[in-house]
């Protein structure tokens, strides 16, 4: 009896340390991710994972590294160059989350976008060694609004102060510090001002402001 005691013991102090502390959750199947702490979920937002032939991988996964800054050295293929600001990434084959833009599809080429506001936050919550649970199967196209002004319908008892929405990709990069002049206001057009002549009406002209002709010519 003891002993069976101190089993029940033992697993009630492991499930509650597995309990405490960071946790992100990927769910490919609602398109949505997860922030908990200390069992408690925090907030979520929006995502875009891998598209066919291209799916974001499952299980348990660690943040490896983040940078405010990054760009792929992968993709576009063959040289890179794509913008994945607020990154984290989670394996040393090229997945990880970061900013970019979230249809209401998974679009991405493996790695998991995050909607803009919902980046940013988990980008500053998260830490490196933080546990990310990926699970699901993504779906064709998911039911949710894309307007950037569409209004989030709170779920799993959630109030809507831990939603974001927010998904216009003209806007993401003027979301990363130090890069608020990267999308230029067009430039106003200048006014041509045309200087009007005088009108001589109503003068009669001197033979000096007559102008030339070949008739007055051969006259002189």
């Amino acid at each position: 009896m003891r002993k069976i005691l101190v089993m029940v013991a033992v697993l009630f102090a492991a499930l509650q340390t597995a309990q405490a502390g960071k946790k992100i959750v990927v769910d490919l199947s609602e398109q949505e991710a997860y922030a908990y702490e200390d069992g408690r979920m925090l907030f979520h937002g929006w995502i875009s994972t891998g598209k066919p032939g291209r799916r974001t991988p499952t299980g348990r996964f660690r943040v490896l590294e983040k940078e405010l800054r990054h760009v792929s050295s992968k993709y576009p293929e063959p040289h890179g160059g794509a913008r994945m600001d607020y990154m984290l990434r989670l394996t040393n084959y090229g997945v990880a989350m970061h900013l970019g833009y979230v249809p209401n599809y998974p679009a991405s080429h493996g790695c998991i976008r995050m909607e803009n506001g919902f980046a940013q936050k988990m980008y500053n919550w998260a830490s490196v060694g933080t546990p990310v649970i990926i699970r699901g199967y993504p779906p064709r196209h998911v039911d949710r609004p894309i307007s950037r002004n569409a209004p989030r319908v709170a779920r799993r008892g959630s109030s809507a102060h831990g939603s974001f929405v927010g998904n216009d990709p003209l806007k993401l990069l003027s979301s990363v510090p130090g890069k608020s002049a990267s999308i230029k206001k067009p430039l106003k057009k200048k006014k041509l001002v045309r200087k009007k002549r005088k009108s001589n009406t109503g003068r009669q002209l001197t033979d000096n402001e007559k102008p030339a002709t070949p008739l007055g010519m051969l006259k002189g």
